[in-house]
């Protein structure tokens, strides 16, 4: 997700490398939205952003502000309709809106927006959607006696769960983060500009400045005045431990902490706590690479790289479906025999969610030679589903619900297995632990959850034949 307010500049191509730098947030869909201050532009597809834009097309979306999106989908189907950024028309002009999260209370927005006179359909496939992103987008334009600014002011405290948002009307680009600030967020200065991304990764990339990160509970706006902000809501800050873990770049900084460094140190401790007798550390590319350089330096065992990644298979966890995600575990890794055969290996992994990865590579590595595999994983048992933002689903497909250590180590057929402690975890990146969200290991949600189960899950607007459209009645 990336926002570019920087008039007299390329915004959409400046837009389209952000979003590019950050592929690997979502890899279902790609959009971007420009306005050259007079209307919004949207173009928007499903794919990845190389697939989704070419030369003529960026040529053509021309102005002063832009936003862009990959969509990795949490609520509502992977499809156009729920493709972002998300566009609607306002009583002055319009609104696109692009979102990294999860909201916890959508089904009770909706209800708000029956309320304020939102148009329901059955059938239309143009306009409908069923995602948490369409019902903020249509709250923003149902204030129809205010501008976009002052609805969001009204429409974000009434927002629950994790949210960093880029947004902009004709001639404003905006910017808020939940209270809690589970989803990262990050601001940036251009020569003649202002840049608003998912990560420092995207700045580094359109060539912007890293100035700070958007606070939890802050709405910033931009525009010819400048940039101004403010708070809607008191910063209660829950940062997301699986970004450190897994999400983000590692050539990112969050709170201050280069994600690569944090890695490592998770790998130095979790080689001090689960040592191991082997020849060879080897990472499961790319994002157990760091831990697994930082295993290697404090075990003395020596690094190699025994696995090759095919660079254009995208991430299996982040599939929307199963059977794509054991079909691109046998196309992404590929073992390098002679680096592996004879050899006692510690594989080292960033999370075992399914178990369905490691199973594979396992049974791959065995039939490659490797004399032992034992399995090093730099975060918890994954437990408890993610209801802010990761498709972890339900408990029941998550591996270490219900089961030990030892009964996964036999699941996916290692000689050993072992997890970091979640104390040595936290301690990691340098933060107080009550700032972190840690609820996939320990179950503890920061963020009140629905206690009825429609009011919650992917699927939670598709439970009838109601989808929200983008007419709101004036």
């Amino acid at each position: 997700m990336c926002g570019v307010w920087a008039p007299g500049e390329e915004v959409a191509k400046l837009t389209y490398f952000g979003i590019f730098a950050l592929q690997h947030r979502g890899q279902e869909s790609a959009g971007i939205a420009v306005s050259d201050e007079s209307q919004i532009l949207v173009y928007k597809d499903m794919g990845l952003v190389s697939q989704v834009f070419d030369e003529s097309t960026l040529e053509s979306l021309v102005g002063s502000i832009a936003i862009g999106h990959t969509r990795y989908s949490t609520t509502g189907s992977s499809n156009w309709q729920n493709a972002q950024p998300t566009f609607r028309p306002t009583a002055a002009g319009s609104v696109a809106l692009a979102h990294n999260g999860n909201l916890t209370n959508t089904r009770e927005l909706y209800e708000k927006l029956q309320d304020r006179g939102v148009k329901r359909s059955k059938n239309s496939q143009k306009e409908s959607a069923s995602s948490d992103t369409a019902v903020m987008a249509s709250l923003l334009a149902s204030y129809q006696d205010r501008s976009v600014e002052d609805a969001a002011l009204e429409v974000l405290p009434q927002l629950k769960g994790a949210f960093s948002l880029v947004f902009m009307d004709e001639g404003t680009l905006y910017a808020a983060r939940d209270p809690q600030g589970i989803r990262p967020l990050v601001l940036g200065r251009l020569e003649r500009g202002w840049v608003i991304a998912s990560e420092t990764a995207a700045l580094d990339i359109v060539g912007a400045s890293y100035v700070r990160e958007i606070e939890p509970g802050e709405f910033v706006a931009i525009d010819a005045d400048g940039l101004r902000s403010q708070h809607f809501a008191e910063a209660k800050p829950k940062g997301c431990i699986f970004e450190y873990v897994y999400l983000a770049r590692p050539d990112t900084t969050i709170n201050d902490q280069r994600v690569f460094s944090v890695r490592a140190e998770i790998g130095r401790r979790l080689a001090q706590s689960a040592p191991v007798e082997a020849d060879l550390v080897i990472p499961v590319p790319e994002s157990g690479t760091p831990a697994a350089i930082g295993y290697a330096e404090a075990s003395g065992i020596p690094f190699g790289h025994g696995l090759v990644k095919n660079s254009y298979v995208g991430r299996t966890f982040i599939q929307p479906s199963q059977t794509i995600r054991q079909l691109g575990i046998r196309l992404k890794l590929n073992p390098l025999r002679d680096v592996i055969a004879g050899k006692r290996l510690v594989v080292v992994d960033d999370s075992i969610v399914r178990g369905n990865t490691q199973r594979a590579l396992v049974r791959m590595l065995r039939e490659f030679g490797a004399a032992e595999v034992h399995v090093r994983i730099s975060s918890p048992p994954v437990k408890w589903p993610c209801f802010y933002g990761i498709d972890f689903a339900s408990r029941a497909e998550l591996i270490a619900n219900g089961i030990g250590i030892d009964e996964i180590r036999r699941s996916i057929g290692a000689d050993s297995l072992a997890y970091v402690e979640l104390d040595e975890l936290v301690e990691a990146p340098n933060q107080p632990r009550e700032n972190l969200c840690v609820a996939c290991f320990d179950g503890e949600y920061p963020i009140a959850l629905p206690e009825d189960d429609d009011h919650i899950g992917k699927h939670l607007l598709e439970s009838t034949n109601d989808v929200l459209t983008v007419r709101v009645n004036p």
